[in-house]
């Protein structure tokens, strides 16, 4: 077995689909299909179920992950030993982290350490969705949540202090309980970050008239929205 063809493997099956694997490895749909039948064929396996849902792991495919993730996990380390050992840093390093931190905290720092290290390609992901360090989704990411993964080592970064922006000539939030106030605030999805439960801590009778799950969203909607209310608000 080719360590290339585990590479395909493992893309599958962690993305469950031949389209989503081939943008990972920046190969074509067509050749990955045509590389994993003849990967099954010399293996005279079927490793994946084809289902509406996506692409299944079989019992034998199950088998041949747990292997695979063993070699990949050896590949990785030799790489980074040899990498170690260059003077010069050089690759590719997705990172991951939220739209907001990534234009206001990450992009500054990125450029100047893209001015120090001028061979590392680093690609930085700004998405709600989740992704994942166990299965090499993204190299470093950026949370404001604590990480669940038993296999994530996990170091505090910042602390970042929470602020309530008001109307000009707008009561004090502490002298009141935000009865009559217009919030804008993070969408539902997002009910459960930690700014959240403040700011409903801070005026629970607050109205919630405007969501969005993009800071700098809800920071527009704040400016244009400032006229229309006695204490429009945001974190």
């Amino acid at each position: 077995m080719e360590w290339s063809d585990l590479k395909l493997f493992l893309a599958i099956a962690r993305f469950g689909t031949l389209g989503a694997a081939a943008r990972s490895l920046r190969l074509t749909q067509p050749t990955m299909g045509r590389r994993l039948r003849a990967l099954e064929a010399s293996l005279g396996q079927t490793l994946f179920q084809r289902t509406s849902e996506g692409f299944v792991l079989t019992e034998e495919g199950a088998v041949v992950l747990a292997g695979a993730e063993r070699i990949e996990e050896e590949a990785l380390a030799v790489e980074r030993v040899l990498a170690g050992g260059s003077r010069q840093l050089g690759g590719f390093l997705r990172l991951s982290s939220s739209d907001w931190f990534g234009v206001h905290m990450l992009s500054p720092v990125l450029a100047e350490f893209s001015q120090v290290h001028p061979k590392v390609v680093v690609e930085l992901l700004t998405d709600s969705r989740l992704l994942s360090l166990p299965r090499r989704e993204a190299d470093l990411v950026f949370r404001i949540q604590p990480f669940t993964e038993a296999e994530i080592i996990s170091r505090k970064l910042i602390h970042i202090e929470y602020g309530l922006y008001i109307r000009r000539g707008a009561p004090h939030p502490r002298a009141f309980d935000g009865a009559g106030a217009r919030l804008v605030t993070m969408d539902e999805a997002f009910g459960d970050m930690p700014d959240v439960g403040w700011l409903q801590r801070l005026l629970p009778r607050a109205e919630i008239v405007l969501r969005s799950n993009s800071r700098d969203v809800q920071a527009a909607m704040c400016q244009w929205n400032r006229a229309r209310g006695p204490a429009a608000a945001a974190r």
